[in-house]
Parts: structure tokens; sequence; C-alpha cells
């Protein structure tokens, strides 16, 4: 009987033997490789949401292939309605196409019917400028803010000559940008 009784007593040494050195392990092992286990395991989360979505998305497009490939007539009505709008949208840009092309045909005999105009006027020995301004002024009687502008803009003189380019740095006059000394600054 003494001989079971050891063995009684050998076991609960044993398995508490075996829970320190497992905790001892556990706990150096935490210690010294927690935060990345900690961030693995984050980082599997996410990866793991992300794969799982792509899936879905991906058994989703398969399911909804299957749909339409046993329905042909879904496919031929969403064919009909996407070609029905895009010949919608080319008669607008036919449309608009046109009525630009008759803006240019209009502003073209407008152009031909000035210069005819002019051309008649100078034969005449009249000065062209003069007349150009006429059926403005006929088409409005009163006078209209665009002329008064114009003249008031005509008397005025330019500030500097047409040659003047800021960036050049010619002809700058007594305004000029001058760096500062070099060196230490002066005074105590």
């Amino acid at each position: 009987m003494e001989a079971d009784g050891d063995e009684l007593s050998a076991r609960p040494a044993l398995a508490t033997d075996g829970l320190r050195f497992l905790r001892v392990t556990v706990g150096s092992l935490l210690a010294t490789y927690g935060w990345y286990i900690a961030f693995s395991c984050i980082l599997l989360y996410v990866v793991f949401q992300k794969l799982s979505a792509r899936l879905r998305a991906l058994r989703q497009r398969q399911l909804d292939r299957a749909a339409a490939a046993g329905e042909p007539d879904v496919v031929v009505k969403r064919q009909e309605a996407l070609a029905a709008a895009r010949l919608k949208m080319q008669e607008e840009l036919n449309a608009q196409v046109e009525k630009h092309k008759e803006k240019l045909r209009q502003l073209e005999e407008e152009k031909r019917r000035q210069k005819i105009e002019m051309w008649d006027s100078m034969q005449e020995g009249k000065s062209y400028k003069g007349n150009a301004r006429k059926p403005q002024e006929e088409d409005s009687p009163g006078p209209s803010a665009s002329s008064v502008v114009q003249k008031w803009k005509s008397d005025r003189k330019p500030l500097r000559g047409g040659g003047y380019n800021p960036l050049s740095g010619e002809g700058g006059g007594a305004c000029s940008w001058r760096p500062g000394r070099r060196g230490p600054s002066a005074g105590g």
C-alpha cells in the first residue's frame, strides 16, 4: 500500500510542477513577445475581414452572372435600354452641333456683311470705323453702357509703354528691390 501512496503523492507534485513550468514559460513568452503577438492577432483579424468581404462580393457576382445567364430576356432588355440611352445622347449631341454650326454661319454672315459695308463706305470716301458703329447705334436708339465705356476708355492714355514687362527687370524706375547687407547686423 505504501507504493500506492507514493504514486498518489507524486502525481500532484508533477501536476503542480507542470502548471508552474507552463505558467513560467507562457509568462516569459508573453513578457518578451506580447506586443508582437497582440499586433499579429489584430492584423490577422483585419486581413480575415477584408478577405471575407471580397469572397462575399465574388460569390455575389457569380450568382448575378448565373441569374443573368439563366434569364436571357433580362439581358436583352438591359442591352436595348443601354442602346436607347446611347442613341438619345447621340441625338442630343447632334442637335447641339447643329445649333453651334448655325451660330457660326450667322457670325460669318455678319462679318461678311460688315466687310461689305466697310468696303462700300471706303469706296464712297467715308470712314469705315464711323460706319461700323452706326448699325449698333441704330439697333439701340438710347446711349448704351458699352458705348459710354468705350468712349471713356479711348480717351485715356496708357500708363506705361507697350513694351513694359514687370518680370524683365528693365525700365523699373526708382522702385527697385535690392538685397540687404550680408554679414552681422550693425550696432550693439
